[in-house]
């Protein structure tokens, strides 16, 4: 991750930034406004599991300019390196704040991800709330053969921030592959946050938040979720793992 060796921490080999949510918010906000395509990964235990097990994800990795924690699993994992303040910056958070600020700085957003319903209703949740915002978008059922269409409707538009909603790890590697290509100023994962913004599916109730139970609600919202979150015990474990090998 393009950031200085003190604003960073390595769990399970990923490079978290350790940045406070406002002042992700202030970088991304300088991405946005800057030529150069940056790229920015919000990652939880899941997705740290994912990097174990593909190795092609390595060089994002270490090629992305951020990395936030979006996950209390990745936060207690920080309190066992010693980072009790480390806080979480998830994709649903992120991708809220920065739409606010796009309206207000001009920014023009592009949402690429999600069913074609969830997707227009996104786009239509996200005019009525700032009418003065750009955005576009496009559903993420696609295949190969479709990419050169969907980057060129993407550059058509000429995004400041790109906002991609594929799933992880589908997403990561979608950005990373065509980062040149698309040429965006600043291009972030940001999972189910499009169905979420479409209010398709419901974000965990503030109690459940507060509690840093969303995972357990989303698993009580759709049960059929159970196998993904058996990466939730197996992160805790190897976290654990590596903490007591730096002790030693």
């Amino acid at each position: 991750m393009k950031q200085p060796d003190g604003t960073v921490l390595r769990i399970l080999n990923v490079p978290f930034a350790t940045y406070t949510e406002n002042e992700v918010i202030a970088r991304c906000t300088d991405y946005a406004m800057d030529q150069n395509p940056h790229v920015v990964i919000t990652a939880g235990p899941e997705f740290v599991m994912h990097t174990r097990r593909d190795q092609a994800l390595l060089p994002l990795l270490e090629g992305a300019d951020l990395i936030t924690p979006d996950g209390i699993g990745i936060v207690l994992a920080a309190r066992l390196h010693g980072h009790s303040d480390l806080e979480r910056v998830t994709g649903v958070t992120l991708a809220e704040k920065l739409l606010a600020q796009s309206a207000e700085r001009g920014f023009r957003v592009f949402l690429l991800g999600a069913s074609p319903e969830s997707n227009a209703k996104a786009l239509n949740a996200v005019r009525a709330s700032y009418p003065e915002l750009a955005v576009a978008g496009r559903n993420g059922y696609f295949d190969a053969a479709d990419v050169p269409m969907i980057l060129d409707e993407i550059r058509a538009f000429h995004p400041q921030i790109l906002l991609v909603g594929l799933g992880q790890p589908r997403q990561e590697r979608f950005i990373w592959e065509y980062r040149d290509a698309l040429s965006v100023p600043l291009m972030i994962g940001v999972g189910g946050t499009i169905d979420i913004l479409a209010g398709t599916v419901k974000r965990a109730p503030v109690l459940f938040q507060r509690m840093h139970l969303e995972w357990f609600y989303r698993l009580l919202a759709d049960p059929k979720r159970w196998r993904r979150q058996l990466a939730l015990p197996q992160f805790a474990y190897l976290a654990y793992q590596e903490r007591l090998r730096k002790g030693s």
